[in-house]
């Protein structure tokens, strides 16, 4: 799997891949400091499978490059990584293509598991995004949860599979037919609810989410 990986902080980059290519056996870094090097590298690449693009790097003209790199590659999905983006910012993005906006203040873990689900498919969106309602601007019932809340780490979809976890007690595969995504995909956001309310498996996940006011 090739991804290439531009950032104008070597830091950044040095950090950002010893992550990446921990993601799947033999992923090979492409490596860019500037956008118009990241646009040279895409270029000479063989297959790549993802792009990242740091948001305020040299070139990149904010939301411009995004747009540029859609044109030109508009197959591989690509991401924006920011230290700071407003929520209009973010949802611009993924309104011009964007397969997903990455904090660059999430941890590890939650960047490598936004981008397993990119790479299956998904569109990630920074939950604090999500608990203001998401692209609509309405907040749910089910959103209304304390400051403090764990559920208010669940990404979008993560929320949508528990929902039907906790309705119906649904299996992996009737939740992907439900969901139209992959039941792979469903096992990603499955770990991820496991991890963030601190559950090891589905009973556990419902009964936790129930206590902190899930609503079914």
């Amino acid at each position: 799997m090739e991804i290439l990986l531009a950032d104008d902080h070597d830091l950044v980059r040095e950090t950002l891949k010893f992550y990446l290519e921990k993601i799947e056996p033999d992923t090979r870094v492409i490596e860019a400091g500037t956008f118009s090097e990241a646009l040279d590298q895409a270029s000479k690449a063989d297959s790549l499978d993802l792009i990242i693009l740091d948001l305020q790097m040299p070139g990149m003209n904010r939301l411009s490059g995004l747009e540029v790199m859609r044109e030109r590659f508009p197959d591989v999905p690509t991401v924006i990584l920011s230290g700071v983006i407003q929520r209009d910012d973010i949802l611009s993005a993924i309104q011009r293509g964007a397969a997903g906006v990455i904090p660059k203040t999430l941890s590890a873990s939650g960047m490598t598991s936004a981008l397993r689900l990119i790479l299956a498919g998904e569109t990630y969106l920074p939950s604090t995004v999500i608990s203001k309602g998401g692209a609509g601007g309405a907040v749910s019932a089910r959103d209304a949860f304390s400051p403090e809340s764990p559920l208010n780490a669940l990404t979008n979809r993560e929320r949508d599979v528990l929902e039907l976890l906790t309705t119906g007690g649904l299996t992996n595969k009737k939740i992907a037919e439900g969901l139209g995504i992959q039941e792979v995909t469903v096992k990603l956001h499955l770990r991820g609810i496991f991890r963030k309310l601190g559950a090891s498996n589905r009973t556990q996940a419902v009964k936790i989410a129930m206590q902190l006011g899930w609503q079914a």
